[in-house]
């Protein structure tokens, strides 16, 4: 295929546009009766651009675009014999996008060993539109391939960038269950990754189940086949945990697993993804996303599932421990019984009774003995007290011969003088009463006194 510049190519079948304007003012099919709008917003259906226009339009805003260096994957490499023009795709790394390229023979030789399918590359190219079939491709005068020092400089930017949004947190990886109902499996076809992955799990757990999704895990579609089985097993509900597992390679082998896209796609999972990527020493950043990393595929096999052996020895163990246990509990309690039944008061139970008899019976002697001490004190109180008021009473005075001179009135007299003689007068007598008459009065000294006088 020839390479013409873009504005020779953009002619329409009649011949090359004529310079100065585009065609725009023209009309192709009444000689230049009809004038054509000049710039695309102003057509309409009634005046529509012709194709050949649109073309050279297009073709000289491409003319116009400066020579551009674009990295991407170099694949479907064609060279014809005999010419000195080589075609080929150059695919983005990331998503589903690609650009035709040509290119001189001399350019690819010059590449030597790193013209492999899929290698990362730069090229310097420039935009070129062909106007018959509508369709734009790259002009590349330079190929340079992809160090693995600059690879692994992205690698670890992209790291950086994805560790500060938190996709790496240790508080986002979510825990491997038990024991899956269903181990998901995203790995090489017919691979030693899926080999060792399925022999050591069930090696370790025969009745294990597997999802297993075999995919390209290398190349410009592992990326899209690897996302794509892993949202599968993560929609399906009896799948517990996903195991992504691939052998050791080469630094651009294993760049997949440090694509951006894939890593997101692990971060979404709601289900418990498992990396086993390489060996000890690779470290893709699907590593550090995944809830669990893995050294090596064998090494997944032996964290998804417990193995069997070790959990019936874990529960021969258990129920040991529980019997000894047990038993010592048991001999403790048993003793303590016998020490109890060995005590007196279990073995003579009445005696205890007839201990508190005895005491509750000297208690109520000492009571007794008490309140009969303070009954006698109180009766010898009592009667001495008897006796004070006995001797101090009027009758007791009365008892002596004494006795008690009262008027008509009931006053007590104290000197004769109080009597008149004729006056009626009662004298109280220790026992019973005497009535008088007074006939005269006797003073102190004997001598009856006159009433007259």
């Amino acid at each position: 295929m020839s390479q013409q510049p873009s504005r020779d190519r953009a002619a329409g079948p009649g011949g090359p546009v004529p310079a100065g304007g585009d065609g725009a003012g023209e009309g192709p099919a009444d000689g230049g009766r009809r004038s054509l709008p000049a710039t695309a917003a102003a057509t309409t259906a009634e005046q529509p651009w012709p194709v050949r226009l649109l073309s050279a339009k297009i073709g000289d805003y491409v003319a116009r675009m400066s020579t551009v260096w674009v990295e991407g994957q170099l694949v479907q490499v064609t060279r014809r014999p005999g010419q000195a023009t080589a075609f080929c795709v150059l695919r983005d790394a990331d998503v589903d996008m690609s650009l035709s390229v040509t290119t001189s023979v001399r350019v690819l030789d010059a590449l030597g060993p790193a013209l492999v399918e899929g290698a990362r590359v730069v090229v310097r190219a420039t935009p070129e539109f062909w106007a018959r079939r509508g369709s734009l491709q790259m002009r590349a005068d330079a190929i340079r391939p992809v160090g693995a020092g600059e690879l692994l400089a992205r690698v670890e930017e992209l790291k950086r960038v994805l560790a500060a949004e938190g996709l790496f947190a240790a508080e986002r990886k979510k825990p491997l269950p038990f024991l899956p109902r269903v181990v998901g499996l995203v790995c090489g076809r017919a691979s030693a990754a899926e080999h060792d992955v399925l022999v050591t799990a069930r090696g370790r757990w025969p009745g294990v189940r597997f999802e297993v999704r075999e995919v390209v895990v290398q190349g410009v579609d592992a990326v899209a086949q690897v996302s794509r089985a892993l949202a599968e097993l993560d929609g399906m509900d009896e799948v517990d945990v996903v195991v992504v597992a691939r052998g050791g390679g080469s630094l651009e082998d294993l760049l997949p697993f440090s694509n951006e896209a894939l890593v997101r796609a692990v971060a979404a999972c709601r289900t418990p993804v498992v990396s086993a990527i390489g060996h000890e020493v690779d470290s893709p950043l699907l590593d550090l996303v995944a809830d669990v990393r893995a050294s090596t595929p064998t090494d997944a096999g032996r964290r998804v599932v417990p193995a069997v052996a070790e959990e019936l020895a874990g529960v021969a163990g258990a129920r040991d421990r529980l019997r000894r246990a047990l038993d010592a509990r048991l001999s403790a309690e048993a003793s303590q019984v016998r020490a109890l039944r060995a005590r007196p008061v279990l073995a003579d139970p009445g005696r205890g009774l007839a201990e508190r008899r005895e005491a509750v019976g000297a208690a109520r002697a000492r009571a007794r003995r008490a309140v009969a001490a303070v009954l006698e004190r109180d009766a010898a109180e009592v009667a001495g007290l008897r006796r004070a008021v006995r001797t101090l009473s009027p009758a007791s005075t009365l008892e002596r011969g004494y006795a008690v001179v009262q008027d008509a009135d009931g006053r007590v007299l104290r000197s004769s003088l109080e009597a008149d003689p004729g006056d009626q007068l009662r004298v109280r007598l220790a026992a019973g009463e005497l009535v008088v008459d007074v006939e005269a009065q006797v003073d102190a000294e004997g001598r009856v006194l006159d009433p007259f006088a």
